[in-house]
């Protein structure tokens, strides 16, 4: 009785080490941060706006063998927009050894900021609403053997509609954000 009592006691400790033991090979923790390029064009009536456009930002996730799953915050800058972005992001990892392929989606919502039109010497100033945003990525993740760091460099593109209402003329222009980033990925 006792040697089975001891034997079960055992086993049972052994599978639970190996269990933790064996977690960040199915999945690995990280947090990081990005920096990247590009154009935000508003899209209003047949009015059209583009101006380039910088961003930052920070993410955390999740990565699993065939797939990502990620939460990231932006902050975008162009010459009359300034804005912020939280998106939940799905990748999908193609098979490959040190540099990885991938695609991805995203949905989440575009808050606060401002956009500032100057039309004859007068400013007019919009106070950006909260609404939804979907985006796309390709990309490339570049994993550096023995180090806890991974970087991708990626290709996005946004779309968030209405993102506010004009008082003036009534139009709800739609954001198009576009652009290339780096990412630098820490892993737990």
């Amino acid at each position: 009785m006792k040697i089975n009592s001891l034997s079960l006691i055992s086993v049972v400790s052994v599978l639970t080490c190996a269990s933790a033991a064996n977690a960040s090979v199915l999945a690995d923790f990280y947090v990081g941060g990005m920096v990247g390029a590009g154009g935000t064009t508003l899209l209003s009536n047949h009015k059209n706006s583009t101006d380039s456009a910088t961003m930052l930002g920070a993410i955390a996730g999740m990565d699993l063998p065939i797939f990502r799953i990620e939460g990231e915050y932006n902050y975008f800058n162009s010459a009359d927009l300034d804005t912020n972005a939280g998106m939940i992001n799905l990748y999908a990892k193609m098979p490959s050894t040190v540099i990885l392929p991938y695609i991805g989606a995203g949905a989440g919502m575009v808050f606060g900021g401002k956009h500032s039109i100057t039309s004859e010497g007068v400013t007019t100033e919009h106070n950006v609403d909260s609404t939804t945003a979907y985006q796309a990525m390709l990309g490339a993740t570049i994993d550096i053997l023995k180090l806890p760091l991974k970087f991708d460099v990626e290709g996005r593109i946004l779309y968030a509609p209405n993102i506010y209402k004009d008082t003036v003329t009534g139009a709800t222009p739609d954001m198009l954000q576009y652009g290339v980033r780096a990412k630098m990925r820490y892993i737990f």
